[in-house]
């Protein structure tokens, strides 16, 4: 079986990211950005996809996080679809409907080889909330552009409903890595590329 393993790094005078990932691991996570609400996004991102994860990242927090985040963002979709391979086998579509108490959000992926990302219904003034501190909460849109471009995947997230920010942009997360969770899998009726092109 091969190993659907990948490590990127990126260096710039912002930033230095390490990501490692496995993508049929459990849900282990190592994960030291600088900035702590995103740790524990990408901790829930790798736990709810099955997906083990290592992320390392310095960079200049002092100014804001969003060079952190970004590029942890950039590397991570990079990983993703490096260790994806030709991505024979896969299921290729994934969807989940998660709730975090009064957080409703739905995320549907399609590991297309096409990057496009929908995110949509984020209640007003979510954008300007600041999470821990640090975590700007317009960054969280920013986080699925980057990560579907890099990747190369169709991402879209829909938040439904939601009042606490903490949970809004949580739910986020669950519901992407779950539905990447079932995009990536391999499914053993799944033989060769799942396209009618023949290629992803």
């Amino acid at each position: 079986m091969t190993t659907r393993v990948a490590q990127i790094e990126r260096s710039t005078s912002e930033s230095r990211v390490r990501v490692r990932v496995d993508l049929d691991g459990t849900g282990r996570s190592q994960v030291r950005t600088g900035v702590r609400f995103y740790d524990h996004m990408l901790e829930s991102l790798a736990k709810h996809s099955l997906i083990d994860l290592e992320v390392e990242a310095e960079g200049d927090t002092d100014v804001d996080a969003h060079h952190s985040v970004e590029d942890v963002a950039i590397c991570l979709g990079d990983a993703v679809r490096e260790a994806l391979g030709d991505k024979r086998g896969i299921s290729r579509f994934g969807d989940a409907l998660i709730p975090l108490d009064e957080a409703l959000v739905q995320a549907v992926v399609d590991v297309a080889g096409r990057p496009y990302c929908v995110h949509d219904g984020e209640p007003a003034g979510q954008e300007y909330v600041l999470i821990g501190g640090t975590y700007v909460g317009s960054l969280t849109r920013h986080v699925w552009e980057t990560f579907a471009h890099h990747a190369a995947m169709a991402v879209h997230v829909r938040v439904l409903s939601g009042r606490d920010p903490h949970h809004i942009v949580e739910a986020q997360f669950k519901a992407v890595a779950r539905a990447l969770r079932a995009a990536i899998a391999l499914d053993p009726r799944v033989e060769g590329i799942p396209s009618a092109k023949g290629s992803l």
